[in-house]
C-alpha cells in the first residue's frame, strides 16, 4: 500500500493534476503527470463503475495500481504528481502486465529516472 505522503486527497489538486499534466493513454490505462515544486512523489488512482459494476473487481485493480505505484517509487523521478485512471480492457490484465503498462506510461511522459525493460 502507499505511504500517506504519497496520496493525493484534496480535490483541488486531484484537478490540477487532471487538468495541467501532460497524459499518456492507451485502452487500458490514462496516466497524467504534473511536475510539482515538493519532493514527493505523489498518486491518485481513479476505477470507475465504468470498468466494472462489481465493486470486488474495482477495487482488484485498483489495489493492483497502488503496489505498481508503490513498487516503482524509485524508478519515478521525485516531484511529480500522477492521476492514473483505469479503463474497462483493464479487467482482463494481470499484475505484470498492468505494470508494463504503467512504465511505458511513465516512460513516454519522461517521468523515469532509469530505462525500464518493461514494455505494453
Amino acid at each position: 500500500m502507499l505511504n500517506k505522503k504519497n496520496k493525493i486527497y484534496k480535490k483541488k489538486e486531484k484537478e490540477d493534476v487532471f487538468r495541467g499534466g501532460k497524459s499518456s493513454f492507451n485502452n487500458f490505462l490514462g496516466v497524467r503527470a504534473l511536475k510539482t515544486d515538493s519532493k514527493d512523489t505523489r498518486f491518485v488512482i481513479v476505477v470507475s463503475a465504468r470498468v466494472s459494476k462489481k465493486a470486488v473487481e474495482r477495487n482488484k485493480i485498483k489495489r493492483q495500481l497502488n503496489e505498481v505505484a508503490r513498487l516503482n517509487l524509485k524508478l519515478l523521478q521525485p516531484g511529480y504528481d500522477f492521476f492514473i485512471l483505469a479503463l474497462p480492457p483493464i479487467i482482463n490484465k494481470n499484475f505484470h502486465e498492468i505494470e508494463g503498462i504503467f512504465l511505458f506510461h511513465c516512460k513516454k511522459l519522461k517521468t523515469t529516472i532509469l530505462k525500464t525493460q518493461h514494455n505494453a
